[in-house]
């Protein structure tokens, strides 16, 4: 099963997240992603002015393994619990401070930062989803008790961790755990209380989740660490820097290893030589031949020798065109090789290409859903399409294996850049006039340009299709919107 969400990531850049779900009873499991983009005529935007190259470096991807799931009631409590897991660590880590201790020890901090932010955000949610109002208070006073017992466990393993035997850098990744958990149940909680002012709630509520806040703020006080400060640039700036070193470092864990080659990189050489001895063959032939006809240094062979050396450079080129054409078509641009810990735990190959709009599919058009007028233009000036295909082979026992928790699969964070795309629109502003009583005003109206994203989806038997418009113009994208 394949999962995705399509966002906006920053002004230019649209974020597609993909869960690549990956079930327990299947050695291996495939994926199949299809994206069509359907680009309007009038940007310019083909495979004379953007190549593949431009392409692969306006996308970046990230991958890594599906943060295991639990209730932010489960975190604290029974016996396989994140923390309870990470006290055992720092037990044994204490009483024998060895490589592989210290290693699994930094592995269960980062897992428990890992799942409490993953089960913050899916509790915050919730609530601001929630559509049965009487159960605001009861899912918010669960919320802050929760909160208030995972932070108080997690702080009174100091004690466990601030002994002899544990050394300043591994009680810093400690403490690295402590300043995180504080950011991020201060980020959810401001989330949380955002999305419930929308919303018919109490003020004792508010005052809850406030106090709550407050509190956070107080202990990063009394630890020093950096706090917002609404009338300080540098420190801010400071601060930003730093939620994103921690972020990093507690989500390590779960980041997948990706080596990336061409794909079919071998049998493209062999097809290449192939060419070029083709285009030797030629000219070898020729040679011989004038030179058996008209001797050794003769006007004739000289020639002969120079036109068959042009043809040869020509034939040679035609062959690697035709060769890399058809190659194109039995393998992907790249293949990587996805790993954890070096342990093997599947591959994935990828491709991008402009296609014509008669080879796309009949199932694609039909989802893609134009309006009447959108149709008529088409037939004089065909949009431009773009087909980025992704193929996915996850190994279910491999990743079992890499990891000591539970895992549904792999997520992957694609995010394309469209900065390319708005260089040749006109301006975001458009005059447009109104007629108010007897007088002309103008207004403004803005120019937005859509590109459709057609997804297919393919897993097992079950393919799906999902479509999206995303909205840009030259001031960046305006909206992602899901028919």
């Amino acid at each position: 099963m394949i999962e995705e969400v399509v966002k906006i990531h920053d002004k230019f850049t649209l974020e597609i997240k993909l869960g690549f779900i990956a079930r327990k009873k299947q050695p291996v499991s495939d994926f199949l992603l299809n994206i069509w983009m359907f680009i309007p005529n009038s940007l310019d935007v083909n495979s004379a002015t953007y190549s593949k190259s431009d392409f692969y470096r306006d996308i970046k991807s990230n991958i890594r393994l599906i943060t295991p799931v639990y209730l932010l009631r489960d975190i604290v409590g029974n016996l396989n619990s994140p923390v309870v897991l990470l006290e055992n660590a720092i037990g044994k880590l204490a009483s024998n401070p060895s490589r592989s201790n210290s290693e699994n020890y930094e592995f269960h901090i980062k897992m428990f930062l890992s799942i409490l932010k993953s089960a913050l955000r899916e509790h915050v949610d919730h609530i601001i989803k929630n559509s049965i109002s009487e159960d605001n208070a009861y899912l918010v006073d669960e919320y802050v008790d929760n909160v208030c017992r995972i932070t108080e466990t997690y702080r009174s393993l100091r004690r466990k961790v601030n002994v002899p035997t544990i050394s300043k850098e591994r009680f810093d990744y400690y403490l690295f755990g402590d300043e995180f958990m504080s950011n991020i149940v201060e980020q959810h909680t401001f989330k949380l209380v955002s999305g419930l002012k929308n919303k018919p709630t109490s003020e004792k509520i508010l005052n809850k989740l406030l106090s709550l806040i407050k509190l956070e703020v107080e202990y990063k006080k009394q630890k020093g660490y950096p706090i917002v400060e609404p009338k300080s640039v540098v420190n801010n700036r400071e601060l930003v820097s730093k939620l994103g070193m921690l972020k990093k470092y507690a989500e390590s864990e779960l980041f997948l290893t990706a080596n990336k080659k061409k794909d079919g990189l071998m049998i493209e050489q062999i097809y290449l030589s192939i060419a070029a001895g083709i285009s030797m063959i030629f000219a070898t032939i020729v040679a011989f031949s004038f030179q058996q006809k008209f001797g050794n240094f003769t006007i004739p062979l000289f020639v002969a020798l120079v036109i068959s050396y042009m043809l040869k450079d020509r034939i040679k080129e035609l062959g690697r065109y035709y060769f890399a054409h058809k190659l194109s078509h039995f393998y992907f641009d790249y293949k990587i090789k996805i790993s954890l810990n070096k342990l093997f735990i599947g591959w994935s190959k990828e491709a991008m290409d402009f296609v014509s709009n008669r080879k796309v599919p009949k199932e694609v058009l039909k989802n893609l859903n134009r309006s009447s007028i959108e149709d008529a233009n088409n037939r004089d000036s065909n949009e431009q399409v773009i087909l980025f295909k992704k193929f996915l082979r996850l190994k279910r026992n491999n990743i079992d294996r890499s990891i000591q928790y539970s895992t549904l699969g792999m997520n992957e964070i694609i995010r394309i850049n469209l900065l390319r795309f708005t260089q040749k629109m006109d301006n975001p502003i458009v005059p447009l006039y109104a007629l108010n009583d007897s007088n002309v005003s103008v207004v403004e109206g803005e120019k937005v340009y859509s590109i459709n994203l057609i997804m297919q989806f393919s897993n097992e038997d079950r393919v799906e299709y999902h479509k999206y418009r995303v909205l840009l113009n030259r001031d960046g994208i305006k909206g992602v919107e899901m028919d």
